[in-house]
């Protein structure tokens, strides 16, 4: 009998094989190709990214729809041809559905023809210059631009009866935009930025601009240097006594941004900034967002987290709305639809520019219960991309 019934149960045993074989080649899957700068200089910039879209898909799970998102992260160091090189291998051999991430324009820009070609959404997480979706009509993003903030600022100066601002900016592109941006919004007849000064990179003393800056008494300074030399200029305006003279200190968020505020000393407290994000924005979403944000990785978000955070739920709600689709034509369609609150406020995706519509608060520094605060205390509500939103491109 036992000879008899052997045969019999090989054939089952196989079968079972079979089937659980099939049944997990079978399971459907999105994969994103995250790629971020994980190493050098903007190692915090992905860190924070990577950080916020793994913490999505743990309170809300990987698995939409019946199917799974699986994430494939590539590090490529801020260098626009590692970019290329991991957007290739992601598409070419991983055979990516999304692309996500990067954490600078000519990161971004760098994708976008692998985008297009590849016919699959590239969310822009990080990158801030407003041309960026103009480059493919697969771009998504899920941060900011730069414009969105440094106009703002310039008219929220504009009603403040501020009329002379002079204009301290590190000599980089972010930084030219960024005085672009917020002089277009705040120049008139009656305004003018009157001075600009600019400080290199890699020589950041910025100590005679400011004493010219001083000496001139503007009502006001604009200031967008990099995150590097932040503290350095920070110190630089306090030890000039620019305050004392009634000379208002003002800049886009990024300056004091969240992720790095603590680090800047005193010299920070007082500056007024615009910007789309706070740690401190009162609301109970985002309250969640930060406690859960710096239980898990003992640290406090700033912009880039949330940019993180949202593009990630930009990809679940897109699946979802798909109904487990992951063609990519389908994804991009549905996520041109996102809306929702986010820790940051409202969120919506217009559906010419496919940037960011959103509220910019107006901040300032201050010392609340022994720490630095980026205080909100008004706010531009449904802001769009000043260059980009007015057109489908």
């Amino acid at each position: 009998m036992a000879a008899l019934l052997r045969p019999l149960f090989c054939v089952v045993l196989a079968a079972l094989t079979l089937a659980m074989r099939l049944g997990t080649a079978a399971e459907p899957t999105l994969k994103v190709g995250l790629v971020l700068p994980m190493s050098g200089s903007l190692a915090g910039v992905g860190r924070q990214i990577d950080n916020a879209v793994r913490l999505y898909l743990e309170q809300n799970g990987d698995t939409i729809e019946g199917t799974r998102i699986k994430v494939l992260l590539r590090d490529d160091k801020g260098n626009p041809d590692r970019t290329r090189d991991a957007v290739r291998s992601l598409i070419e051999e991983s055979k990516v559905d999304v692309l996500a991430g990067f954490g600078t324009s000519p990161a971004a820009a760098v994708a976008a023809p692998f985008a297009t070609n590849a016919k699959i959404p590239q969310v822009v997480m990080g990158a801030q210059t407003s041309l960026i979706t103009t480059r493919s009509p697969f771009i998504v993003r899920s941060g900011a631009t730069l414009a969105q903030s440094a106009a703002t600022l310039g008219r929220w100066a504009a009603q403040q009866n501020i009329r002379n601002v002079a204009a301290l900016i590190s000599d980089y592109a972010p930084g030219n935009d960024a005085l672009k941006e917020f002089s277009k919004a705040f120049a008139s007849d009656e305004r003018t930025v009157s001075d600009e000064y600019r400080i290199p990179l890699d020589e950041p003393d910025p100590g005679p601009s400011l004493a010219q800056i001083k000496q001139a008494r503007p009502d006001a300074l604009f200031v967008f240097v990099a995150p590097s030399q932040a503290r350095q200029v920070l110190d630089a305006i306090a030890a000039q006594g620019l305050s004392q003279e009634g000379i208002k200190l003002i800049a886009t968020g990024d300056l004091t941004d969240n992720s790095f505020l603590a680090s800047l000393g005193p010299s920070a407290l007082g500056i007024v900034t615009a910007h789309f994000y706070s740690a401190a924005h009162p609301s109970r979403q985002n309250r969640l967002f930060v406690d859960a944000y710096r239980a898990s990785y003992d640290e406090t978000p700033g912009a880039m987290a949330v940019s993180g955070y949202d593009g990630a739920r930009l990809i679940c709600e897109a699946l979802r709305a798909a109904q487990g689709e992951t063609n990519g034509e389908t994804l991009l369609k549905a996520m041109k639809e996102a809306a929702w609150k986010s820790p940051r406020g409202p969120f919506a995706i217009d559906r010419l520019s496919r940037e960011v519509v959103q509220n910019i608060y107006i901040r300032k520094v201050e010392d609340v219960g022994g720490a630095k605060q980026n205080v909100e205390f008004m706010t531009f509500e449904a802001v769009k991309d000043p260059n980009n939103s007015r057109r489908e491109h």
